[in-house]
């Protein structure tokens, strides 16, 4: 019995790697410049939203300060 259930797992793993590898074929992966544009963007978008999080931060840290003391 414990061969058995070996071998299965053996070729369920098997099975499940060749189905891996049959859908990272189908994968439209991007092209060099597809992938610099893409970066940028997100690069750009992670910069305004921490610059637009340290404004609000600091206007609301100004106005709390501004009731407390």
């Amino acid at each position: 019995m414990t061969t058995q259930a070996n071998s299965n797992k053996k070729n369920g793993l098997g099975k499940y790697f060749r189905g891996v590898k049959s859908e990272l074929k189908k994968v439209n992966w991007p092209n060099k410049k597809e992938l610099t544009n893409h970066t940028t963007v997100v690069i750009i978008t992670c910069i305004i939203a921490t610059v637009a999080i340290w404004i609000l931060d600091t206007i609301f840290g100004s106005g709390l300060r501004a009731i407390i003391g």
